[in-house]
C-alpha cells in the first residue's frame, strides 16, 4: 500500500512539473507572437512564398529519405561475418520463397526460405563453383562497392561486335 502511495506522489508531482513546464513555455510563446504581430502586421503564414518554401523544403527531405533508401537497396549493405560463411547462389522460387546455395568450410548446402521458416534441403556432392570479383578485394567494402558502380557509369565497358 505504502509502494502505492509513493508511486502516486512521484507520478503527481512529474505531472505537476509538466504542467508548470507547458504553461511557461505557451506564456513565452505567446508573448513572442504578440511582439511579432505588433512589429510586423503584414507578414502571413499562408503567403505564397512561405507556402512555396516550406512544399519545398518536404520535397527535398523526402527526396533525400528515398534516395538514401534506393541507395541501400542497390548495393546491399550488409554486415559480412568472418568469411566462414557466404552464400554462393539464390533463387526466388515464389513471392516470398527463396532457395540458396550456402557454402560453409568446404561444403554447400541448398536451403529454402520461407517467410515462417529455413529448411535444409540437402548437401551438394558437387560443389558449384563460386565466382571470385575481379576487380574487387575478398572483403571488399561498400566504398569499393560505390567507387566500382560509379567507374561503371563513367566509363561504360565497350563491347566489340
Amino acid at each position: 500500500m505504502l509502494l502505492a502511495k509513493s508511486r502516486e506522489s512521484k507520478n503527481l508531482d512529474k505531472s505537476y512539473l509538466k504542467s508548470i513546464g507547458y504553461y511557461s513555455l505557451f506564456s513565452l510563446f505567446s508573448t513572442r507572437v504578440s511582439a511579432q504581430e505588433s512589429a510586423s502586421p503584414s507578414t502571413s503564414v499562408s503567403d505564397f512564398g512561405t507556402l512555396l518554401s516550406i512544399s519545398l523544403s518536404l520535397f527535398v527531405v523526402l527526396a533525400l529519405i528515398f534516395g538514401l533508401a534506393y541507395l541501400m537497396r542497390r548495393f546491399t549493405v550488409t554486415s559480412s561475418g568472418n568469411g566462414q560463411m557466404k552464400v554462393v547462389a539464390s533463387m526466388m522460387a515464389g513471392a516470398k520463397e527463396r532457395i540458396m546455395v550456402l557454402q560453409v568450410g568446404d561444403e554447400q548446402h541448398l536451403i529454402g526460405i520461407t517467410p515462417n521458416n529455413i529448411n535444409h534441403l540437402s548437401t551438394l556432392k558437387a560443389p558449384l563453383e563460386t565466382q571470385k570479383p575481379t576487380s574487387l578485394p575478398a572483403d571488399g567494402t561498400f566504398k569499393d562497392k560505390l567507387v566500382e558502380a560509379m567507374a561503371a557509369r563513367i566509363k561504360p565497358e565497350k563491347k566489340h561486335d
